[in-house]
């Protein structure tokens, strides 16, 4: 019997999609044997990779339909209507159910355009509000602690069963025990029910392996994250070299920084996405489920997730779309909806003076900084295409705006307004409105920040090109982040230069330069003008991080990249190491 055209459409990509997540699935599980190795650039390759795979396996599953299916039945809507119910029941009982409704989404979109966006032809929404079942699969271990915290540190630490060994597993032991002996509610620390449990796969991220659990006892709960790294990174290639117990993190809050939406996607194994998301919501109850997904890899469906609750949350019309409060962008026109804390972006017809760049060259850095490290320095987006909501949902003098700078993007068609192309961001307060707020003690700490994000990102071969205050952003944690990418570039493109000496005074004295500068030429010196009017902030700052300025400290980074070095970003502060002569830069 020969099978219907919608049939076919729903097995190709349901057979598509297992090429996908085959490939994901092997590109994870090697995360243990790249951390074994100590094979940090495999790592980085690895993660770009997972990132590429989405789009690569799309475009083979539309190349197999397009060879299978005429062009009439593809875009036959009647067809995806009972593709739709096929698909549905050919994946009601897969444990990733939720991913595999994205994935079809992605097909149906690439086929329309984004266009035709209807939970009659596609997965607007879920098939199914939860798991039709359980999945019965133990997703965690658990230890009853019994007042034996030393005990309780070393079943969780053994229990990975990491490779390599623990260098000093006893002093690990007992460091983290005393550190949970005295940080831990009392409630906690002594109650008869009190258990530790932790999540059996564990989390790789660059030049870490993370433990990630819970410990429950007397009614409460608390988040546990245990890092472990090389007792020696320089040496982790060297036969005998073993890992150690970097810290123990119990704070809510420095345990959503390393979930954070500014770093590089986890490797880690998943047996069922939601049942395993489920728990991550339940020790970050204020972490938003798509970006949990994201944290995971899963950051297409992440997207999905964040679609479908902003869809929920302008139907409410809770407030209006408003132009984002600050210094208007240059290449960008930005616009928010201030109970969602989301921040949407758009690329303007045309770029204020001295913006000489294209459309598809600001999408092009937006795409680098989705596949780099972002460090916990620059803010994951996610891009949309075809966007549509009501007129009334905007602000009058917001539309007006949109519609005056960005006319070929935001158009209007009755009472709907269409923009055919955006970014999304975590809204951030503007950190040249933050500073404003703050009192001189906060000032100096915000500024240190500033400095520390620079050097991190620059750490990863990063060099954002434009480092004005207004583009960066401070989270709810108080972290400084980048969120402007139409000028960043690879640090090892640009060139660092000194200012040559004049030869004689008059040189000084002119309006022009005295000395050639090229297209990637950079000056250190004279960032101090560029990033501060204010002349008190600008002397802080010398003082908080003099090597910015200076062309040789950017040099011999530039020679550590180029020589192969990946300097990493360990997503908590150097004063909670327990090792602090490990090499590398945190938080």
């Amino acid at each position: 019997m020969k099978l219907s055209a919608a049939y076919r459409l729903a097995a190709t990509i349901l057979h598509g999609f297992d090429e996908y997540r085959s490939r994901f699935k092997l590109i994870t599980e090697d995360a243990r044997r790249r951390f074994r190795d100590a094979a940090w650039r495999e790592a980085q390759q690895a993660s770009a990779e997972r990132i590429n795979l989405y789009d690569t396996k799309v475009k083979d599953t539309l190349d197999r339909l397009k060879r299978s299916l005429s062009e009439g039945e593809l875009t036959n809507c009647e067809n995806w209507r009972e593709a739709r119910e096929h698909y549905a029941e050919l994946i009601s009982k897969r444990l990733d159910y939720e991913l595999a409704e994205t994935y079809f989404n992605s097909i149906f979109c690439s086929i329309f355009h984004h266009r035709h966006i209807r939970n009659d032809w596609m997965f607007v929404y879920s098939s199914r509000n939860r798991a039709a079942h359980r999945s019965g699969i133990d997703r965690t271990r658990r230890y009853h602690v019994q007042d034996d915290w030393q005990e309780a540190l070393r079943w969780a630490l053994t229990g990975a069963h990491l490779d390599p060994p623990f260098n000093d597993l006893e002093r690990d032991i007992r460091q983290g025990a005393n550190f949970l002996e005295q940080h831990l509610p009392e409630e906690i620390l002594h109650a008869s029910d009190t258990e530790m449990e932790l999540l059996k796969s564990v989390f790789y991220r660059n030049k870490g392996a993370y433990l990630v659990g819970r410990i429950r006892g007397a009614g409460q709960q608390v988040p546990l994250v245990l890092p472990i790294l090389y007792e020696n990174e320089l040496k982790a290639r060297e036969s005998g070299q073993g890992v150690h117990l970097d810290t123990v993190i119990i704070e809510p809050h420095e345990i959503s920084i390393i979930f954070s939406f500014t770093r590089a996607y986890f490797q880690v194994n998943v047996p069922v996405p939601n049942e395993f998301v489920e728990f991550l919501h339940e020790i970050m109850p204020d972490k938003p489920i798509g970006e949990l997904y994201s944290a995971i890899g899963f950051f297409k469906h992440g997207k999905t997730v964040f679609f479908r609750n902003l869809n929920r949350h302008v139907a409410k019309r809770e407030d209006r779309f408003i132009i984002a409060p600050g210094v208007r962008g240059m290449v960008m026109a930005v616009f928010v909806l201030p109970s969602h804390l989301t921040v949407f972006k758009i690329i303007k017809d045309r770029f204020d003076p001295g913006k000489d760049m294209s459309r598809a060259k600001v999408r092009e850095k937006y795409d680098l900084v989705k596949r780099h490290d972002r460090v916990g320095r620059m803010a994951d987006t996610q891009e949309f295409s075809n966007f549509i909501t009501r007129k009334d949902h905007f602000d009058p003098d917001c539309l007006e705006e949109l519609l005056r700078v960005a006319p070929s993007t935001v158009s209007l068609k009755d009472d709907k307004v269409l923009i055919k192309h955006c970014y999304t961001e975590r809204m951030m307060t503007p950190l040249n409105l933050y500073l404003e707020e703050c009192d001189e003690q906060e000032i100096e700490a915000i500024l240190k920040d500033y400095g520390n994000a620079i050097k991190q990102m620059a750490a990863a071969n990063i060099f954002p090109g434009d480092m004005l205050l207004k583009n960066f952003g401070v989270t709810r944690h108080g972290r400084v982040v980048f969120y402007d990418y139409d000028e960043i570039c690879y640090l090892t493109e640009c060139n660092f230069r000194k200012i040559p000496e004049p030869l004689y005074p008059e040189q000084e004295l002119s309006d022009e330069p005295w000395y050639s500068v090229g297209p990637n030429d950079i000056f250190p010196e004279e960032f101090g003008p560029f990033l501060f009017a204010n002349i008190q902030l600008r002397k802080l700052f010398y003082r908080l991080h003099p090597e910015l300025f200076d062309a040789d400290y950017w040099q011999n980074l530039q020679k550590a990249i180029l020589e192969g070095r990946v300097i990493d970003v360990y997503p908590y502060r150097n004063k909670q190491r327990f090792n602090t002569e490990a090499t590398a830069l945190t938080h």
